[in-house]
């Protein structure tokens, strides 16, 4: 059930692209809420709204806003003109987009005809805050190369939710952005994953592709109860399309939970026992007992013999992050409470170049 309650808008904090972040009044209590303009329109202070309040109700992180489901202020809204394909599907909220499949589309036929990656490099993670470390390390190594991010579902769908998106946009460090599956808001809107990358080639031009959901990953203590293991299912699409997959692996040694100490079980369960496409799997030098550490958890869970682990400098994620100003957490932590988080993406943008180069 969605916990419904009305409230009204006391405060406009701020105003992205497509999205403003409120201060909205309700059951007594001012609280953030997330109003999106392209599913409700824009809002103004002192409109009354109806907000739902289930994740905030529930004390969640990424997901604990209210959002506006609707204005009651501004009732009718200007839809798109163009497109015939519906995300968020059979839902009070399902929005038209024109994907890139379709006749209308001025990239139908780029797509249609596109049927292989060629060797291009897609580096898949797990955490949205990869995104960030990732993007920096590879404009740090080489600022000529077009980077396009291909966000998917399995964490939050509107593209124009992600903060991190908007100031890697605004640094120049993301060439273009695709939306596939039930997200949507991207320069180019496609349909599930395999189109999606297709899409990143044929239409956007990439020279790099990274495929990672949006914010607010979905996780559990099971082995295969979370959304990050679409990390294995989109190593597979990339390998099916000629592409060139490399995965991150989600590394910490600052994270309290044994299941996620060292290499993260979402990375043993996704590479191990999901990916059956080969894969390049990006490992930080660290110092040599974390190092040990890791490669004792690889190969336990038989990765090693399944992918190809390569070991390399990672440190260009940290010097980018430092040269663009660009503040990263992942799970509240930054670099310098575990720094062998974000060195795994910069490793993974030196391998995403160095294929890039050798093509």
């Amino acid at each position: 059930m969605i916990r419904m309650r009305p409230g009204w808008v006391v405060e406009i904090r701020e105003r992205r692209p497509g999205v403003s972040e409120l201060l909205v009044e309700t059951e007594g209590r001012v609280k953030k809420a997330v109003n999106y303009e392209e599913l409700t329109g824009p809002v103004a202070v002192g409109d009354r709204v109806v907000l739902n309040t289930s994740a905030d109700h529930l004390g969640l992180g990424t997901g604990g806003f209210h959002f506006v489901m609707v204005n009651l202020g501004h009732l009718t809204c200007a839809g798109p003109e163009a497109g015939h394909i519906m995300k968020l599907r059979y839902t009070p909220f399902q929005v038209q987009v024109l994907a890139v499949e379709e006749e209308n589309s001025p990239f139908y036929s780029a797509v249609k005809n596109c049927e292989t990656l060629d060797g291009l490099p897609v580096v898949v993670g797990t955490l949205h805050s990869m995104l960030g470390p990732f993007a920096v390390a590879v404009r740090m190594l080489a600022p000529e190369l077009r980077l396009v991010y291909l966000m998917t579902d399995g964490g939050a769908l509107p593209l124009v939710f992600s903060r991190l998106v908007h100031q890697l946009r605004q640094r120049g460090l993301l060439h273009a952005t695709v939306t596939c599956g039930h997200a949507f808001g991207g320069d180019y809107e496609a349909i599930n994953v395999y189109s999606g990358l297709l899409a990143a080639r044929a239409a956007a031009g990439a020279d790099i592709v990274i495929a990672v959901m949006g914010p607010g990953i979905v996780g559990t203590g099971q082995t295969f109860g979370f959304t990050g293991i679409e990390q294995g299912e989109i190593i597979n699409a990339v390998g099916v399309l000629g592409g060139t997959p490399i995965a991150i692996p989600r590394i910490s040694f600052a994270d309290p939970r044994k299941r996620h100490r060292g290499v993260s079980h979402h990375t043993l369960t996704a590479l191990g026992r999901v990916a059956l496409q080969p894969a390049l799997v990006a490992v930080p030098r660290l110092e040599e007992e974390a190092q040990r550490y890791i490669e004792s958890q690889l190969s336990a869970a038989g990765i090693p013999a399944r992918h190809q682990v390569v070991v390399t400098d990672g440190g260009p994620a940290l010097e980018g992050m430092k040269a663009y100003d660009l503040k990263v957490s992942t799970m509240g932590r930054g670099p310098h409470e575990t720094p062998e988080f974000f060195l795994a993406c910069g490793a993974a943008a030196r391998l995403a170049v160095d294929v890039c180069r050798n093509r």
